[in-house]
């Protein structure tokens, strides 16, 4: 029996095992640091004394938000307007606010006492915010009631918050607190864990360069990393997922059961129209692999990447030693201090990088996938991650230039639109090139070349999918039923984008924070959790080794829902076919990381216009006998795309074609 594993030479053998360590010591790291917080920067943290210079933030601004699916970099922020010394808001905040977490702190045994874990620091960090919101809320009772409260200054700029907002507080005070080897030697451990990623990486990769190009299928069906999940344990994987994110929001929304419990009934209908009202229970059933639980590399990667994420996202607070680790290189380069978000930014950039070499490697006897690989490397590296830092070191809004709403969600948000104001001329022009990029850039290009030209040339949640996600895009469901679910998903996000702007920019140019009894923060700040987090990172990332590479581009992104919808019905660009020379070997679907059948497409002779397909090609470079081909048409697509053109033999009609 043959083997099932593919041949490797002693240096990738090494260039795996470096890439294993460094793994391991990323991982690691979270566990090896200590944290003793001073009651000094505590109070400089909170509410900082205004007759007192703060101290540079630690952990990026505060209210730093990663649009969905974004391809790292690009941060935001509400309010990073600095502290004047007589400021009766900053005064009032340090008397309040202040003396209470100082309070709180000394009660509790926060301040000047060393934590083992960032867990425990954290929990009594929580803790201390309990107690001095009791006693915030009291003081500031006591001040309405003797009408003390100056001027222009309400009770609710004195309150603190929703429990989640004081989380962007705690990375801060969780970086200021940090101690241990990570702070002392953040250049060692840079060096472990993405310096040896890098070289492990590229030890693997280079070789494949030596051999014959074309495409090799290389057991991916029997490899423990590519061969996938079968149908029961994908959806016990995705269900557990899905319920432990809506159910987390429940949490992250503050005791608030709407929205969660919305989604959850969407969830449900949608489920129904699919399996029961479209008769599809237990029908059109295909497999992602063998039988049985399989592929225990790939559950343990998918497992790795939601971790990552779910921290990244939710838990900044745990990732300190992460990014003490790189702020040296954002001093170094950009003069500023580093984020989660900068962290997240140069991994995924790296990530792009080092895995679009392997794209290239994979693909060389394709000039197509070449330059459309350069083209998706150049993209991110340049506009995803470095104008971005650039433009935050100057006190510009990092606004990514090829990132459009409503991939951007956050684009009309109220603070990003006074952003753009206060910015001048360069805010002025991000604007109105964000306004045009919707209004005419997406349906003038998808018409002349289809979704293509973003999907799979410029976005960087694609650069991501083609790169890191390649080695699993064999794993996109193509049944008919998966077909049914993306509709129906899809253009539900699609809707909610929608109705989610709509709202915002009501309360925008009316003042109101509400309409029909829905607050806008809350549509917000849940659209962000569920669509921005939840599915664009956690599950459309996370599941790479468990359900292919374009989860999120073929369910969740409702850029590409719009840019799909105007593909279907008004663009030039499709994939033409060759039915005499095909063969059915299969590669084509097989390849298919949007779920098409393509094979069933080209046996028919029927070109292929769908609404869903991103124009990367893979089908046309893998096919041995050149029957698909990429092309920019002129012909009306009705007529391109016909039905089934067959002809039909009988006794009685003789021969007759059909369609």
């Amino acid at each position: 029996m043959p083997s099932k594993s593919t041949q490797k030479n002693t240096l990738q053998y090494v260039g795996l095992g470096l890439f294993c360590i460094a793994l391991l010591v990323f991982a690691g790291m979270l566990g090896i640091e200590s944290y003793r917080l001073t009651e000094a920067d505590l109070i400089a943290t909170i509410a900082p004394n205004p007759d007192v210079s703060a101290p540079e933030p630690q952990s990026g601004p505060e209210g730093g938000t990663v649009s969905a699916g974004s391809s790292g970099g690009e941060t935001s922020a509400e309010d990073g307007s600095a502290q004047e010394t007589d400021d009766p808001r900053a005064r009032l905040l340090y008397q309040v606010q202040g003396t209470a977490f100082s309070e709180a702190a000394r009660q509790l045994g926060l301040t000047d006492q060393t934590f083992g874990s960032s867990f425990s620091f954290t929990d009594r960090a929580e803790e201390v915010y309990a107690l001095a919101k009791i006693t915030v809320d009291e003081r500031v009772d006591q001040l309405k009631a003797d009408g003390a409260l100056p001027e222009g200054i309400s009770e609710w700029d004195v309150r603190l918050g929703d429990p989640v907002y004081f989380k962007e507080k705690l990375a801060t005070l969780a970086t200021l607190a940090e101690r241990g080897p990570v702070k002392d030697n953040p250049w060692l451990f840079l060096g472990l864990t993405i310096g040896l990623g890098l070289l492990g990486g590229l030890l693997y990769i280079l070789p494949k360069f030596s051999s014959h190009p074309g495409i090799k299928n290389n057991h991916i069906y029997h490899s423990q990393l590519t061969k996938g999940l079968n149908l029961g344990w994908r959806s016990v994987l995705l269900a557990a997922t899905a319920a432990g994110i809506v159910l987390y929001g429940i949490r992250y929304m503050a005791g608030d059961y709407f929205w969660p419990a919305v989604t959850a009934g969407i969830a449900l209908v949608i489920i129904g129209l699919v399996l029961f009202v479209q008769h599809s229970f237990g029908r059109d059933v295909r497999d992602a692999g063998p039988a049985g639980l399989s592929a225990y590399l790939g559950i343990l990667a998918g497992t790795y990447l939601i971790g990552f994420y779910v921290l990244l996202y939710w838990m900044p607070h745990h990732v300190t030693a992460w990014v003490t680790m790189v702020n040296p290189v954002k001093q170094g380069i950009f003069g500023t201090m580093a984020s989660q978000w900068f962290l997240y930014g140069l991994l995924y950039t790296l990530i792009i990088l080092v895995m679009g070499v392997r794209m290239i490697s994979r693909y060389l006897h394709n000039k197509y996938q070449i330059i459309r690989t350069l083209s998706v490397m150049f993209f991110q590296l340049a506009f995803a991650f470095t104008i971005p830092e650039i433009l935050g070191a100057l006190n510009q809004p990092q606004q990514d230039l090829k990132n459009i709403w409503p991939l951007d969600y956050d684009f009309f948000f109220g603070w990003q639109l006074d952003q753009f104001q206060s910015a001048g001329a360069l805010g002025t022009f991000m604007l109105v090139w964000g306004i045009f990029l919707v209004i005419v850039g997406v349906p003038l290009m998808v018409h002349l070349v289809g979704k293509r030209w973003y999907c799979s040339w410029v976005c960087g949640c694609g650069g991501l999918a083609e790169t890191m996600g390649d080695p699993w895009r064999q794993l996109s469901d193509k049944s008919l039923r998966a077909w049914r679910f993306e509709r129906w998903i899809i253009h539900g996000v699609l809707l909610a984008a929608l109705l989610m702007t709509a709202l915002t920019l009501y309360s925008y140019f009316s003042g109101t924070s509400q309409l029909l009894g829905f607050e806008t923060w809350k549509v917000q700040k849940w659209y962000g959790f569920l669509i921005g987090a939840g599915f664009a990172g956690v599950v459309g990332t996370g599941f790479y080794p468990l359900m292919g590479n374009r989860v999120w581009c073929r369910f969740g992104c409702p850029l590409a829902a719009y840019l799909g919808l105007v593909q279907r019905f008004q663009s030039r660009f499709r994939i033409t076919t060759n039915g005499g020379q095909c063969i059915s070997c299969g590669n084509c679907s097989t390849y298919c990381e949007m779920g098409i059948d393509v094979r069933a497409y080209a046996q028919k002779g029927q070109d292929i216009v769908r609404a869903s397909c991103v124009g990367c090609g893979v089908c046309a470079a893998v096919c041995p006998r050149g029957v698909l081909r990429l092309e920019n048409s002129s012909v009306d697509a009705g007529y391109r795309t016909v039905a089934e053109r067959v002809i039909r033999v009988s006794e009685g009609e003789g021969v007759v074609m059909v369609g």
